[in-house]
């Protein structure tokens, strides 16, 4: 065999694998690539709206149960924990999307403690977050079981990510809720919106 046959088969062998080769490596980079992100997307926690986790209630079987699930006149003297619903410390959590601030007053209305994420050590963004929400919730509760009370009833105001969570905190800080009363004020004749933006 001549040098001249040799070297032109091993040209030809060499140019039948250079297509699968390069091929085979550009492809498997790609899939390589993709499944990094699939796996990497699969391995983040799902964004929390606050609701994770909840105990979701079935009105209607309260309702066929006949349980007492909405007040009526005889609520307000209704006893809990030997103290009568009105006389009962209220709770106000007050939530907007920047801060939530949570308040405990007597059934007069005083105030007696008051938290907010911001006292609670959270800066700027992270104040708006349900975790927030939650620690400062937490920590008011261990401060209003050290006054004596357990039972309250609460009051929330506003729309935000720490409505559920601040709810549960107080739950979690041993404090018994008896009542959840939404106060977000509704207006029904709203400011006139701003001007569409131009892009």
């Amino acid at each position: 065999m001549s040098l001249k046959s040799v070297f032109l088969s091993a040209l030809r062998h060499a140019q039948r694998l250079r297509p699968l080769q390069v091929s085979s490596i550009h492809t498997g980079a790609c899939l390589r690539k993709a499944e990094d992100r699939k796996e990497m997307l699969a391995s983040m926690p799902a964004k929390d709206e606050g609701t994770v986790g909840e105990k979701s209630v079935d009105i209607d079987n309260l309702i066929n149960r006949k349980a007492k699930f909405f007040p009526d006149a005889s609520t307000s003297s209704q006893l809990f924990n030997g103290i009568p619903f009105n006389e009962l410390p209220i709770c106000n959590i007050r939530v907007s999307p920047n801060n939530t601030i949570i308040s405990v007053t007597d059934y007069k209305g005083v105030l007696r403690l008051i938290r907010s994420c911001g006292i609670e050590g959270f800066k700027n963004t992270r104040k708006g977050t349900n975790i927030a929400a939650q620690a400062t919730a937490v920590t008011i509760s261990g401060k209003a079981v050290e006054l004596g009370w357990k039972t309250v009833r609460v009051k929330v105001r506003g729309l935000g990510p720490g409505r559920m969570s601040a709810i549960k905190g107080l739950q979690m800080g041993g404090l018994n809720i008896v009542s959840i009363t939404d106060n977000t004020p509704v207006s029904f004749n709203p400011p006139r919106p701003r001007k569409q933006r131009s892009l």
